[in-house]
């Protein structure tokens, strides 16, 4: 398994690297890929248990919010939004009358999807599309990478105490804490590398690398944890088999989803 797990990071590590650095519409398609199969990954996961979550109008609302968000920012958030909504609503409405036995918690699943997935998934647009953005997402992956590697050696070799034993049994405070020292120090040490790329007066130094790095490393795993929740919910081990060793696309960005958003947030902070 650890064998088959790093053979596809190798693969997909280096894939990454090349689409953050392009940007442009290499990225944005990128993002959206992979929105719309973990928006899929989540409809499939309440459909296996009988539910009848709207799955077309799920990716699509994602996609709409993705590439919304790339051509015009928020500018139209709000509209779009309030469409989804409705448009989800009215939806679920006809599915009530052709049959469907629980269509308002279909609803509620649905929104979900769209909101979880489109609406935090798009801040890793927003992130890119900041001044020297290739950079600070750079930097927000090297906090979730270097916290989820550190967290899973330590926690299989070392962990004992667990965190949650209903959410997710195998990991640990030590895994967690390890993998936290280690996201934020990390990101503290590459980001005077990443400097470099960026230039001067970019905001990108150790004092940005060590906060991004911090706060990424110690909220982040709560998206692991949502996602883990949403699957214990319906009895599943993966959201999909999609990648060998890591599960579906839902599975691999259950963290990104937290650490684009804090990213975002915090980089205005180091920016003049």
């Amino acid at each position: 398994m650890l064998r088959t797990r790093l053979a596809v990071i190798l693969l997909l590590v280096p894939f990454g690297f090349w689409v953050i650095a392009s940007g442009g519409w290499l990225y944005a398609v990128v993002i959206a890929a992979i929105m719309g199969q973990a928006a899929s990954e989540f409809s499939d996961l309440f459909r296996n248990r009988g539910h009848r979550p709207a799955r077309a109008l799920m990716v699509a609302g994602v996609l709409v919010l993705v590439f919304s968000r790339f051509f015009f920012d928020f500018r139209y958030s709000s509209m779009l939004l309030s469409i989804l909504l409705l448009a989800s609503m009215a939806w679920h409405e006809l599915d009530y009358e052709r049959g469907a036995p629980n269509s308002a918690t279909d609803f509620a699943i649905t929104l979900t999807g769209i909101l979880y997935v489109g609406w935090l998934g798009s801040y890793l647009i927003s992130l890119r599309q900041l001044e020297n953005g290739t950079w600070w997402v750079m930097l927000m992956f090297a906090g979730i990478w270097l916290a989820d590697g550190v967290a899973y050696l330590i926690g299989s070799r070392w962990g004992k105490h667990k965190i949650s034993r209903r959410l997710s049994p195998k990991k640990s405070w030590e895994g967690y804490l390890g993998g936290a020292i280690f996201g934020a120090l990390g990101s503290m040490a590459l980001a005077p590398l990443w400097s470099l790329g960026a230039g001067p007066g970019s905001g990108i130094g150790w004092l940005s690398g060590l906060v991004i790095g911090a706060v990424v490393s110690l909220l982040a795993p709560l998206g692991d944890f949502g996602v883990s929740m949403f699957k214990r919910e319906v009895s599943a081990k993966d959201s999909s088999h999609l990648l060998p060793g890591h599960g579906g696309a839902l599975d691999r960005i259950d963290s990104w989803l937290w650490a684009a958003v804090l990213a975002y947030y915090l980089v205005p902070f180091f920016i003049g």
